[in-house]
């Protein structure tokens, strides 16, 4: 494949004449759609499909809102069509109805994205494309419809049977350490020094999904602690004073941070998988492992809290250990779910709020965010289904005794904004 698409690729630029630049005017584009649909040989789609990727490419941020309005105008469904196949299966339920209709559901721009994505090379320009389509585009737009299409056909492509899982190490190739360093996206890598401390000792592990139409672009990665007992605080596991554990003698695998790296993936779940291998993983590297659990930020703690007309710093140790263990168990948003999104992927793994760390996070982003406030999520195996099928069903939080028992003495609001 990588000499057939050096091939291929050698073919295009000998074509294209020079790189191509904006398209000049709106009237090009819908053309060359048009062709590379209609189009029949391989050698010629691949041409026009490359030239619009780097049209695409060489586009303004008011180009590309032109572009996606394009895909949402001209390759929309058509929906007399789609009424006139729908009325042929109701009468003949046959195979040829059936496939008719399916053909008129679609959006033509499906299609366009396939034969773009044969391009080598072209699936992560598509990531790149959604995430311009999430940054510019209104979400309360016709033409933010697009996403529906783009997250249907990344949750096919990007599909458990697809990613690879490998070990990120102090090893590693260069560029693939320095984009763990790029995409951290909890607790902060400073320099490479940091970045070496958690993923070269023995006590230490870090995991990535990889996709292999993206070799060297990491999809999500978690960073693993291996400790004695569970963990209760981020300094402890960050120090750079600490000394390693033999891995061999760790009981506990701590997940402290998991961070997804592509914002054109946003919404395409990768960390129940991610999870649930790592543990595999580890658990046949180190049997002595028994239990499993994280050290999770509470994002927007404060932000609830305020909500309800509490300042933080005015809560004491106790209150703010009761209002935490409330919130994680019973704050909702207006739809009903969960109102903390950290708290809701773990949880729908099938995760128990196992305890409420008061002075875990000294961050300046800790105390800002959660009051320096963390959660540890205790993934019990024997128990993944069950509290998974609760939370989903019946949005029950599974939580320790004590979490809710804590939960159950946290004060009306009221009472603490007298206070």
């Amino acid at each position: 494949m990588s000499v057939l698409s050096d091939v291929l690729d050698l073919v295009f630029r000998r074509s294209m004449k020079g790189p191509v630049s904006a398209f000049p005017d709106s009237r090009e584009l819908p053309q060359l759609m048009e062709e590379l649909l209609s189009s029949k040989g391989e050698i010629t789609g691949l041409m026009t499909a490359k030239r619009i990727l780097d049209g695409y490419a060489a586009m303004n941020d008011e180009a590309k809102r032109e572009f996606f309005t394009v895909l949402a105008d001209r390759l929309d469904i058509n929906h007399a069509e789609l009424g006139k196949s729908l009325d042929a299966f109701r009468i003949k339920p046959d195979r040829g109805t059936y496939d008719a209709f399916l053909k008129a559901a679609e959006p033509r721009r499906q299609e366009l994205a396939r034969r773009l994505n044969r391009v080598p090379g072209a699936t992560p320009q598509l990531v790149d494309m959604r995430a311009d389509l999430l940054r510019l585009v209104d979400p309360d737009s016709a033409t933010f419809r697009i996403d529906c299409d783009f997250s249907h056909l990344f949750a096919s492509w990007f599909n458990r049977g697809f990613l690879v899982l490998r070990r990120i190490s102090w090893e590693s190739p260069a560029h693939i350490l320095e984009k763990i360093i790029r995409y951290e996206a909890v607790h902060a890598i400073s320099s490479w020094d940091e970045l070496r401390r958690r993923v070269e000792p023995e006590d230490r592990r870090c995991f990535a999904f990889f996709h292999p139409a993206m070799p060297d672009e990491p999809l999500i990665f978690v960073e693993v602690a291996l400790t004695k007992g569970i963990a209760r605080s981020i300094q402890s596991l960050l120090s750079d004073q600490r000394q390693p554990l033999p891995a061999h003698r760790a009981d506990t695998a701590m997940f402290y941070s998991i961070s997804n790296c592509q914002a054109g993936l946003a919404g395409i779940s990768f960390g129940n998988s991610l999870i649930k291998q790592v543990v595999n993983d580890l658990t046949a590297e180190l049997p002595g492992l028994s239990t499993f659990s994280t050290l999770s930020p509470i994002p927007l703690f404060c932000r609830w809290l305020q909500a309800q007309g509490l300042e933080p710093d005015r809560l004491s140790e106790g209150q703010l250990t009761a209002a935490a263990a409330h919130y994680l168990t019973a704050a909702r948003r207006p739809d009903g779910h969960h109102y903390d999104p950290v708290a809701r992927f773990h949880l729908g793994n099938g995760a128990l709020v196992h305890a409420v760390n008061v002075g875990a996070d000294l961050s300046r982003r800790g105390m800002k965010e959660s009051a320096g406030v963390m959660t540890n999520y205790l993934y019990d195996l024997s128990r993944l289904e069950q509290n998974h099928e609760s939370f989903a069903n019946q949005r029950q939080v599974a939580a320790a005794p004590q979490v809710h028992g804590l939960a159950q003495s946290f004060q009306s609001v009221e009472v603490l904004r007298d206070a």
